[in-house]
């Protein structure tokens, strides 16, 4: 059975399913909300053999393809102008279809270059990671980095169609499926505890496809509340602000995405002490995390990270827009004068 949810944007709607065998209906659900009149899809280097020809020979369109290079490091504007380059030689106009197949960065570069070439091109995600499956597919955010930080250049573009396939998930290594449980931890911390009690039990991944039903769910009420990311929606980033400063000082190489979100979050917790908080959660979510075989020391001097992270998009003037977590289930948005951050960075 076909979970449904649906997100309503200011001036658009994007659909959600989530299903087991969902993929191999993908171009059937397509042509459902779409009316191409040809197909491009847009996949990396380590997905492409394992699910581009069951997706393109589904189709009776014409279907072009682009094969990117796999890596944060190639989330790059070079990369987006190679995509414009294959879009152009393939004819594609307004109203064809761009398919993102991949994990989060597939999807976000894909979903930039859709969003930007012609002005608009109808987007279809089919998210192949956990990490992906559960957050960056979901929302609209689209982005590429710059050397100076991540997700600096970006748009929201909400994809008509988002088609998640928990079995897909069966050829993850173990440790890409770690990555990816770090933003399941990060939505049980900030709106739902029940998706920590559900990841403790053993045997959690037989309930996978309820885990990223909760995940989605929550994320398509907060960015219905806050699509353009001004108000509500920053709880998302818990975690993501130390965690970008920690990816950036490793050149994007040395730690990945979800790696560097659970160490932000933990870093987060001990935060929320160094301001005179008396709970002891940053023993239990590094508890929770280190079960998961996930990282929560901060590998880098303080310092570095406090100068990585003031290049980030949260910081506002003299301040940084902080996610705080003093309960489980429950996200504040602190906002944190640059100086004080300094010196409160130290103590973590």
């Amino acid at each position: 059975m076909i979970k449904q949810l649906t997100l309503t944007g200011t001036s658009s709607k994007s659909d959600i399913l989530i299903s087991a065998g969902l993929l191999s209906q993908a171009a059937a659900q397509c042509m459902r909300y779409f009316t191409p009149s040809r197909v491009h899809i847009v996949t990396d280097s380590v997905v492409a053999p394992l699910y581009l020809k069951t997706l393109q020979d589904q189709f009776s369109l014409p279907v072009s393809v682009s094969v990117i290079p796999a890596g944060e490091e190639y989330k790059r504007l070079a990369t987006v102008e190679g995509l414009y380059c294959d879009f152009l030689k393939n004819g594609l106009t307004r109203k064809d279809l761009i398919i993102a197949l991949g994990g989060g960065v597939t999807g976000d570069i894909t979903g930039f270059a859709a969003a930007t070439f012609l002005r608009g091109v109808p987007l279809c995600q089919i998210p192949t990671t956990l990490l992906a499956q559960v957050d960056s597919s979901v929302g609209g955010k689209t982005a590429v980095d710059l050397p100076q930080g991540k997700n600096l250049v970006g748009a929201f573009y909400q994809p008509r169609l988002v088609l998640i396939d928990p079995e897909m998930l069966s050829t993850l290594p173990d440790a890409t499926f770690a990555d990816g449980m770090a933003e399941v931890v990060k939505y049980g911390c900030i709106k739902n505890r029940g998706i920590l009690d559900m990841i403790r039990m053993p045997r959690y991944r037989e309930r996978i496809e309820d885990i990223i039903y909760e995940c989605v769910k929550i994320k398509r009420d907060v960015v219905e509340a806050d699509e353009r990311d001004t108000g509500l929606r920053m709880i998302l980033n818990f975690g993501h602000t130390i965690g970008h400063a920690a990816e950036k000082l490793g050149n994007y190489t040395v730690l990945t995405h979800g790696q560097a979100v659970s160490i932000g979050m933990v870093a987060a917790m001990k935060l929320s002490h160094a301001m005179g908080e008396s709970n002891d959660l940053d023993d239990v979510l590094a508890s929770i995390l280190m079960d998961l075989g996930l990282p929560t020391e901060l590998p880098y001097a303080r310092e570095d990270i406090f100068h990585a992270l003031l290049s980030d998009k949260k910081k506002m003037g003299a301040t940084v827009n902080f996610i705080l977590v003093r309960t489980l289930g429950r996200a504040d948005i602190e906002k944190i004068d640059v100086e004080t951050l300094h010196q409160l960075i130290q103590k973590i």
